[in-house]
């Protein structure tokens, strides 16, 4: 069975498109189509409905999907461990966190590294997604904590938080109740460089609601400054809610189709280094001390 094969597949199941598989993974998308044909073939079952609206897993492939997993986290865990047993383990863990990432979610993973079998020290970078993930494929970082919302699935990804997201709109005075995406996208919204987390979430999310998103001409250099701008009528924005710093005249949950929107905070780290073991159980760690206590004993 050809491990690359579960890797495309793994892919298509996280982003739901054979597309956007191929584009993360860095492959065509015929040799991601036929590698993924290839290994249904071999299981004898189909893993994906494919048609226009999208790709989702079939009844056979809602089961295998997460044995396809399972398979490949021991593998990765396997890996990891030959490659700690087999040479030395840096005594700190070099961490890159986007500036979304608050301090909160910063602190507690200092307190996750305290905590493992062997306790590590953290050095910190922060950086935009594009500079961080140059970084975690170089070999510069150990691990990043981003927006999640970078095509990197040759790496183990954990999403680690989440938060809502807001609309501020400073031509929708005083009105701060919820509101639909549609309702909202023929505003102008200040954006970020290409480089930013945030800038990648909102186009992201206008992409997959087959929204045309009407750009600010300006460019905000942080997520600090969109916030400023909007707080001065330059255009509207969407901010984590936790990230809106300034009054704004109207500042509403955004929804999309009845649901709230919500941005997504990820673990990313590779598995094949000597501190692999280490940064799963980080990781791990991580996502338990920021689980709702009555949430995790049911």
């Amino acid at each position: 069975m050809n491990i690359e094969a579960l890797r495309y597949v793994q892919a298509v199941s996280r982003t739901g498109s054979f597309s956007a598989a191929a584009r993360a993974y860095g492959v065509t998308q015929p040799a991601l189509s036929n590698g993924v044909a290839r290994l249904e073939e071999e299981l004898g079952v189909t893993l994906f409905d494919r048609s226009p609206r999208g790709v989702r897993p079939t009844a056979h492939g809602a089961r295998i999907l997460p044995l396809i997993d399972d398979v490949l986290d021991s593998l990765d865990v396997l890996v990891a461990d030959s490659r700690r047993l087999a040479g030395p383990v840096a005594e700190t863990i070099r961490l890159g966190v986007s500036p979304l990432i608050g301090a909160d979610l910063v602190a507690r993973v200092f307190q996750a590294a305290r905590s493992l079998e062997r306790p590590r020290d953290l050095v910190l970078r922060e950086a935009d997604l594009e500079p961080l993930s140059g970084d975690l494929r170089a070999g510069r970082l150990d691990i990043v904590l981003v927006p999640a919302v970078a095509g990197m699935p040759a790496f183990r990804h954990r999403v680690v938080a989440r938060e809502p997201v807001v609309v501020v709109d400073p031509v929708a005075s005083g009105d701060d109740d919820p509101v639909e995406l549609k309702a909202v996208a023929d505003a102008t919204y200040i954006l970020g460089p290409g480089t930013c987390g945030l800038t990648t979430f909102t186009t992201e999310l206008f992409r997959g609601g087959d929204l045309a998103l009407h750009a600010y001409p300006g460019e905000a250099a942080s997520f600090r400054a969109v916030d400023e701008w909007a707080a001065i009528g330059l255009g509207s924005a969407l901010l984590p809610r936790s990230k809106v710093a300034h009054e704004h005249a109207s500042c509403r949950p955004l929804l999309r189709a009845g649901a709230p929107v919500e941005i997504a905070y990820e673990a990313v780290w590779d598995c094949d280094t000597p501190l692999g073991a280490d940064l799963d159980d980080l990781v791990t760690a991580l996502v338990r001390s920021g689980e709702d206590p009555e949430e995790s004993g049911k």
